[in-house]
């Protein structure tokens, strides 16, 4: 997937940078993400942010949690990003992979969000991509 290099997006109405660093794990942090599980959650990601015109800057599935850093919009808050992200990627994959069902649900509640405003964006990516 092609990786945006401009620092800025420009909507209709407005110009922004808004970039969230979001960690999240499956119920009771269980290994579960891995293979043909991790293979296709990482597609149904990138269709989610393709979906709502969002770019996935960095993505590392580990097989108990998640790195995502992705460039959104104004027009959605921290928390209707993820949601988008989760529930529609617990959707997929519980339909595809019989095994996920023995979790009560795929996802926690639960999440880490971070916009890169202390940590530089190069620091944020860098991090990532050394937890694959």
């Amino acid at each position: 997937m092609p990786i945006n290099k401009e620092p800025y997006r420009r909507g209709r109405h407005a110009v922004h940078a808004v970039k969230y660093h979001f960690v999240f794990c499956p119920k009771r942090r269980a290994s579960v993400l891995k293979d043909e599980v991790a293979n296709r959650l990482g597609k149904v990601l990138h269709e989610v942010a393709e979906e709502h015109d969002w770019e996935i800057n960095s993505l590392a599935i580990r097989p108990d949690h998640v790195h995502l850093f992705v460039q959104a919009d104004t027009r959605h808050a921290p928390y209707q990003v993820i949601h988008r992200f989760k529930g529609t990627s617990a959707h997929v994959l519980r339909d595809e992979f019989d095994h996920l069902h023995r979790l009560p649900s795929l996802w926690t509640r639960s999440y880490f969000v971070s916009t890169t405003g202390k940590a530089g964006e190069q620091v944020v990516q860098q991090y990532i991509e050394d937890q694959s």
